[in-house]
């Protein structure tokens, strides 16, 4: 529903997802930031970001997760990655992967998610599967989606929906005004580096049952 305009006297009625304390967390993210650490950078309203990221019409600090560390993986690290004709294996470069980590937190708190992992959900927020499985060129309208939904609910603390990439699990957005850092725990023992080799092993192991594993260069294997 790329085309919908969203009704102009009507409040949605959006499903929620209730996040008990103590769920865990598995985030992948650039080294520079911390594992419960959100993500300050807005999105341009056009042009480059992430889907449901802030803007400078409505700006929140994100942190992007997932209940699974398979699905955290395959969100960041299998878009838009082919198949190998000689192998069938999708192929991650190091140069791409080794920039991350995957961590681990758990959260202290009960956080409330607007759910849009189907269609009930999604129709509550006036939408289709269209503004979960939809390509980059149409995030400047589902950074705008995302804006209404915070909008006319002022309350929940993130998004969750049904990965497009590692379907039926979900993956989930927190929003940085609504959830403190404080309402997340991070657990450094669990965590995997990218960049260091025996630590992919780890992730190749996860990423194996997706016919996907991180390339490690042989003088670092």
């Amino acid at each position: 529903m790329s085309g919908q305009i969203p009704p102009s006297g009507a409040r949605m009625r959006p499903v929620v997802h209730e996040l008990t304390a103590g769920t865990r967390l598995w985030r992948l993210h650039l080294h520079r930031y911390g594992g419960q650490e959100f993500n300050p950078r807005l999105a341009h309203e056009f042009f480059r970001g992430s889907r449901f990221d802030g803007t400078e019409q409505d700006p929140y600090a994100s942190l992007y997760a997932a209940l699974d560390p398979v699905t955290a993986l395959s969100e960041v690290l299998l878009r838009s990655v082919d198949f190998d004709d000689a192998t069938g294996t999708r192929l991650v470069p190091w140069a791409q992967a080794s920039r991350y980590r995957l961590s681990v937190l758990r959260t202290t708190e009960d956080l409330t998610l607007v759910d849009l992992t189907t269609a009930e959900g999604l129709a509550g927020v006036w939408q289709d599967s269209w503004l979960v499985d939809c390509e980059e060129p149409d995030y400047p309208k589902t950074r705008y989606w995302a804006r209404l939904i915070r909008r006319h609910c002022p309350e929940p603390a993130g998004l969750l929906w049904q990965s497009k990439r590692c379907r039926p699990r979900p993956a989930l957005q927190l929003f940085g005004d609504r959830c403190e850092e404080k309402r997340l725990r991070a657990e450094p023992e669990a965590a995997l580096r990218l960049d260091d080799p025996g630590d992919v092993r780890e992730v190749n192991a996860l990423l194996e049952p997706l016919r996907a594993r991180i390339s490690v260069p042989d003088d670092l294997a």
